[in-house]
Formats: C-alpha cells, sequence, structure tokens
C-alpha cells in the first residue's frame, strides 16, 4: 500500500532500518511499559534503546543475550534513584512477538 512504501521511504532516509514488523514491536513494549523507563534515545530510568542496540550488536550472540534479559528479570540498577530492582519480564504471546521486539531494538 502507499502507507507501507511511505513508511519504508521515511526508515530510509532517517538511517533506521524498519523492523519486520515495527509497529508490532512498539506495541508490546507499550504493553509491557517499557516505555515508561526506556525511550529509543535517551535515557530514562533505564539506558536509550539506541545504547542497549549498540551494546548488543557488538556481541556475537547479543539477541540472544537481549532476548534473556526479557524472559528473565534480571536485576537492574535505576539510574536516577540508584537502587536496584528486577526488571519486568516481558508478557507476549508467542516467542515470535519477543523476537520481533528484539530485532526491532537491535535496529535502532
Amino acid at each position: 500500500t502507499r502507507f507501507a512504501v511511505c513508511l519504508g521511504l521515511l526508515a530510509l532516509a532517517s538511517g533506521h532500518t524498519l523492523a519486520l514488523d515495527e509497529i508490532a514491536a512498539r506495541k508490546l513494549a507499550k504493553g509491557n511499559n517499557c516505555f515508561r523507563c526506556h525511550a529509543i534515545e535517551r535515557e530514562k530510568d533505564g539506558p536509550a534503546w539506541t545504547d542497549i542496540a549498540a551494546k548488543y550488536r557488538k556481541e556475537p550472540d547479543g539477541a540472544k543475550k537481549l532476548l534473556r534479559h526479557l524472559v528473565s528479570a534480571p536485576k537492574i540498577k535505576l539510574r536516577e534513584l540508584g537502587t536496584e530492582e528486577e526488571h519486568k519480564i516481558a508478557k507476549y504471546d508467542d516467542e515470535a512477538q519477543l523476537r520481533n521486539l528484539v530485532q526491532w531494538i537491535l535496529s535502532l
């Protein structure tokens, strides 16, 4: 459709590649309240997703590590408060949704 073509051109112009399904990835992130602590290009309580992507893209099994992070509730340090808490476990219907979210984050 014309809308999909426009989205693709915008992605190319901005230097970002679209994930397999960026809309679904953002919806899953929103549904899990990820945007409460993370933003795409700026730090909040958690690191920016562009920083997360840069970190995990350098590692050969980075996608697998990021996926594990989203489902295992590791201890994280909140920047502003300086406190530690367990990262929330992502809720999803099937693993393909979670893999799509990981690929979207890594594409940033």
